[in-house]
């Protein structure tokens, strides 16, 4: 979907999962495709409807200076930023064709990045009680969060997701206790490999592995043939407009 602002995506979110739960909800069952929309925000923090705004670190006056902004929205989890050379992906998946578990949910988006790390030979793992996927300490004291979760879901009907740090700015990071953790860092793949490194490749790799994982048939569409699919989808264009 390339770059899209932050409270276009989300409505759009809403409008996606929304449009599932009434396909779910006619008689017969309207056959509606599941979507994952892979994106790219401009700076933005947002936070979690359980989370602390304490872990906001400046205010929204310096937060503008720097060219950001700041979002409360209604996902769980905590604080985090999403900005350029990141990968943030959402998936609008009926569950009840999958499984009703939401941790085993969490642990499969988790099981994704993982897979994607293993591809450039980087160790990742879950730490218990602390979602997301992290870098194990090696040369460093240690482990490193690589990529954050953060999920809403309306009769088994998934929006938000999973952001992966790809060629993110890190220094964004200050400005924020990211997920509400104070003592792990935040990392990259360009910080762990020491390379800029090709974000369609991780890309495609992301997909790859969410196909595997969630046992699904891909139809890859880039932005420009995915915003009429989206429109014929919702069948309304008020989101659009």
């Amino acid at each position: 979907m390339g770059r899209l602002k932050y409270p276009f995506a989300w409505a759009l979110q809403r409008r996606l999962q929304n449009r599932l739960v009434e396909a779910k909800r006619s008689s017969p069952p309207e056959p509606v495709p599941h979507l994952l929309l892979l994106v790219e925000h401009p700076p933005v923090y947002t936070l979690g409807k359980s989370g602390n705004l304490a872990n906001l670190l400046v205010d929204e006056t310096t937060l503008a200076e720097h060219g950001a902004t700041f979002v409360h929205i209604d996902r769980g989890g905590d604080i985090t930023y999403h900005g350029p050379g990141q990968l943030v992906g959402y998936p609008i998946l009926d569950l009840d064709r999958f499984y009703t578990d939401i941790h085993r949910y969490l642990r499969e988006l988790e099981e994704v990045i993982i897979r994607t790390c293993a591809s450039y030979d980087l160790a990742a793992k879950r730490i218990s009680g602390r979602t997301g996927v992290w870098i194990e300490s090696g040369r460093q004291t240690q482990e490193r969060k690589i990529a954050a979760m953060g999920i809403r879901c309306s009769r088994w009907v998934t929006m938000h997701g999973f952001s992966f740090n790809i060629n993110t700015d890190l220094r964004r990071y200050d400005a924020i206790v990211p997920c509400g953790i104070s003592d792990r860092a935040v990392t990259s793949l360009s910080e762990e490999l020491a390379r800029i490194v090709d974000e369609e490749e991780v890309k495609a790799r992301v997909i790859h592995h969410f196909s595997e994982i969630f046992g699904a048939e891909i139809d890859h569409l880039e932005q420009n043939d995915a915003m009429p699919y989206i429109e014929e989808y919702l069948a309304d264009r008020a989101v659009i407009e």
